[in-house]
């Protein structure tokens, strides 16, 4: 049995809210922007959005840096990739086990 990454949960939880996802795309796409830029693109408010961008600050998938009066939000893909990581290594133990299921099937057939 792996281990799950510490983040993977809060990771998982992040991204299941479309306007989190939304927002990690928005900022893939842009490099950085403040919660007032990327409002501009969402239907919700400007403090809906710093919200979320808590949220995934939290799960570590965004960081925040002061400039000047404001804050601007970047995408940090670590804690992503450590999750890509852990799914890949769970897929490849289903993977492993779904083949020994198909040989054990295929013998017990020609029995």
């Amino acid at each position: 049995m792996t281990t799950e990454p510490v983040a993977a949960e809060d990771v998982f939880s992040a991204l299941a809210d479309p306007t989190r996802r939304r927002l990690l795309e928005l900022l893939s796409q842009r490099g950085d922007a403040t919660a007032t830029e990327l409002a501009g693109d969402l239907p919700v408010s400007r403090q809906a959005v710093v919200k979320h961008l808590v949220v995934l600050d939290g799960a570590g998938l965004v960081t925040g840096r002061r400039d000047g009066r404001e804050r601007r939000y970047q995408v940090r893909p670590d804690a992503l990739a450590a999750t890509a990581r852990w799914m890949n290594q769970v897929a490849a133990q289903w993977s492993s086990r779904l083949t020994a299921i198909k040989r054990l099937a295929e013998q017990a057939e020609g029995s």
